[in-house]
């Protein structure tokens, strides 16, 4: 392309001047100099059309892509041939782009029908309302059984829907927070889960609901933590109900023979068995009866030597001077919970300790030893009621309901617990409450 454009150019100049010479040496009318221009102009547009239609061309293109239309392509025609390899080049190019683009859009269409798809069908009841007229502009299908009997709800006003709703789901959305809410659904009475976010979509406002059934889950929750009672329960009582039955009946068996001087013995066995299943029972007992907090502020060198004087720990920092307030007996409870599994967490005695911090607006209780740790499959499950790694053996403490009790007495107060191991061995135990 180069070579021709600068043959063309050499025309013009060699014309150019054979004109000059003329007009000079003959003293032509400036007129005639058109004759000379008119052949300049026909070059110039031959030399330009490839390129004038090479615009049109991509100018054409640009509107389809803007458009959404990415199924246009250029043929090259004799742009190859007049253009040089630089038009060639920008034709592959181009070609390429509108391929590209091509399968990304179909990407993109495959991507959004399997999104709609999953959408569509979850059991979660999704609605998205436009604001600020809060008007319906998507719901999927338990949204439209939900509020309107499986008829689309598309431009609909959210106030429009309520009007017939009953009253916990008027109350929920009014709200404009999360909650669980109970609504009556075919004479039954169904808990809910709402969700409730702002956000901006092309840049408008709209509000995003999402409904989700939770009476079943509850239920399948309900009955399995049941049989795992159960079955926690089976399973103590016959530890200690089988010890019991055997020492009973050497007992007897030793009476029969006249060996009463080794009664003694069986009589003690029976009674550390009974004690036993009697601390396990009251434990049980303590944690499905635990009281609503009772808030009040805290005086921390009493209650902080309260934990000490009951179960030896190592503070770590300084005694705190910030007013905080918590049910001081309950929060107790739970540090020493935290405390005594630390004291048998294996590690050194004077390792174990409590640190109290301000954090974000919680207050933190921060229960610290260098034990052997726990593995993840034992942190996964260390905060469920009657789970416990210390059942064998006869240790005590091995109901499984110290950190259970703790975990409930936080969430009782609004807070958390949490619990990760430290590095260089250990746990590190977090009791975290809202201030």
């Amino acid at each position: 392309m180069h070579l021709r454009l600068f043959l063309a150019l050499l025309v013009a100049a060699i014309l150019g001047m054979a004109a000059q010479a003329a007009v000079a040496r003959w003293q032509l009318p400036p007129a005639s100099l058109a004759l000379v221009l008119l052949p300049l102009l026909w070059l110039s547009g031959v030399l330009l059309a490839p390129l004038r239609r090479l615009l049109r061309a991509l100018e054409g293109a640009v509107l389809n892509y803007r458009d959404g239309d990415f199924s246009m392509s250029i043929a090259a025609g004799g742009m190859g041939r007049l253009g040089g390899k630089e038009l060639a080049a920008l034709l592959r190019a181009h070609q390429e782009l509108g391929l590209a683009l091509r399968e990304q859009r179909q990407q993109l269409a495959r991507r959004e029908l399997l999104l709609d798809t999953v959408v569509q069908n979850t059991p979660l009841a999704l609605l998205l309302l436009s604001e600020p007229e809060g008007r319906v502009s998507y719901a999927n299908i338990a949204a439209r059984q939900l509020l309107n009997q499986g008829r689309s709800l598309a431009g609909r006003s959210l106030a429009e829907l309520l009007s017939e709703a009953p009253e916990s789901l008027r109350q929920a959305l009014a709200s404009e927070q999360d909650q669980v809410f109970a609504m009556s659904e075919g004479g039954q009475d169904e808990l809910f889960h709402l969700s409730q976010r702002r956000l901006q979509l092309q840049g408008q406002p709209q509000r995003l609901l999402l409904l989700r059934r939770m009476t079943r889950e509850l239920s399948r929750q309900e009955v399995a933590s049941w049989k795992r009672v159960i079955r926690v329960i089976s399973h103590e009582l016959n530890n200690s109900l089988a010890p019991i039955s055997s020492f009973a009946h050497s007992g007897a068996e030793l009476a029969r023979r006249g060996q009463i001087e080794r009664l003694e013995a069986v009589f003690r066995n029976i009674g550390e068995r009974s004690r036993h299943l009697h601390s396990f029972l009251a434990a049980y007992a303590e944690f499905a009866k635990l009281p609503a907090p009772q808030w009040q502020a805290v005086d921390w060198p009493s209650f902080l030597g309260g934990l000490l004087a009951q179960q030896p720990y190592r503070l770590d920092g300084e005694t705190p001077t910030q007013a905080a307030r918590f049910d001081a007996g309950q929060i107790a409870q739970a540090l020493l919970n935290l405390l005594k599994n630390a004291q048998e967490a294996g590690g050194p005695a004077e390792e174990v300790s409590l640190a109290v911090q301000w954090r974000a607006g919680e207050l933190c209780f921060i229960v610290s030893d260098r034990g052997s740790g726990m593995s993840e499959a034992v942190l996964a499950q260390a905060l469920l009621p009657f789970y416990s790694t210390k059942r064998s053996g006869g240790q005590q403490g091995g109901t499984g309901l110290g950190l259970a009790l703790a975990r409930e007495i936080a969430e009782a107060h609004g807070g958390r617990i949490g619990l990760s191991n430290r590095e260089g061995g250990g746990l590190e135990v977090r009791l975290s409450l809202p201030q």
